[in-house]
């Protein structure tokens, strides 16, 4: 292992050092998606985009109307049951976003912290798995969104609306329910590329996940039961069966490309 060898006080202020800048970029980046919002300038063909302050429609309020108009269904209204409902609930969207596109900063420092504890093989299966990786939790982000969000709103309230009730969500039930969906949704879809790089690491051999593939199937479905918020059955199956497509599609790609 290359690198000079540092005692674990050093290991420890390394790491906390790291740590301080993680929470300064996610706090920075929050502070800005709480307190502007995003306007664009006209230029007649071309529209530039640029930061104004504006705490009462910051740009985490902005999201909050967007996702509204575009996976709630038109019968359900958000509403607040307390004062500061959704002033908490537009500051944790903002460290939500803080996260998100902070991301980049805290892969860096995760990846130069555990580095120098790597082989050079080690490392180079790691940096091919980089784009893999964030690629697949895109995707699966993306197919939660798309797919997912809007298919269990539709589901679940139109129980309610089927018997005449008035329909209702909280502005803090509505950013976790997507958040944890997409979330959850991102982690699914990395299943191949953490196949193939426990594989391709030695730890585990390409054959034994066939033998595995029966205990999956009772995870993915347990899994997607755990997620999903209601127990219909129905929507656990949009997070069941894709992991189990995906862990597949993972067992012959590291068959085939693992010696």
């Amino acid at each position: 292992m290359p690198g000079k060898e540092m005692t674990i006080l050093e290991h420890i202020e390394e790491l906390r050092q790291r740590l301080i800048r993680i929470f300064a970029v996610v706090v920075g980046l929050a502070l800005f998606f709480f307190l502007f919002e995003i306007r664009f300038f006209d230029l007649g063909r071309f529209y530039i985009p640029y930061p104004y302050p504006n705490i009462f429609h910051n740009t985490a309020a902005g999201i909050i109307k967007f996702l509204e108009e575009q996976v709630l269904p038109s019968y359900v209204k958000i509403i607040v049951t307390s004062p500061s409902e959704a002033l908490i609930s537009e500051m944790l969207l903002s460290m939500i976003l803080g996260v998100v596109v902070g991301m980049p900063v805290i892969v860096y420092e995760v990846w130069a912290f555990v580095a120098p504890a790597l082989y050079e093989h080690e490392k180079r299966i790691i940096v091919k798995l980089t784009l893999p990786v964030t690629s697949l939790f895109i995707i699966g982000c993306v197919f939660g969104y798309l797919f997912l969000v809007p298919f269990a709103f539709e589901f679940l309230y139109l129980y309610a609306s089927s018997i005449g009730i008035i329909t209702y969500i909280t502005i803090n039930d509505f950013i976790m329910f997507i958040a944890l969906l997409c979330i959850a949704m991102g982690i699914t879809f990395e299943v191949p590329a953490v196949m193939w790089g426990l594989s391709k690491l030695g730890i585990v051999k390409p054959e034994s996940w066939k033998k595995y593939f029966r205990y999956f199937v009772v995870f993915s479905i347990i899994y997607g039961a755990f997620i999903t918020p209601d127990g219909s059955g129905i929507t656990m199956w949009f997070v069941a069966l894709p992991m189990i497509i995906l862990y597949i599609l993972g067992y012959y790609f590291s068959k085939k490309t693992v010696k």
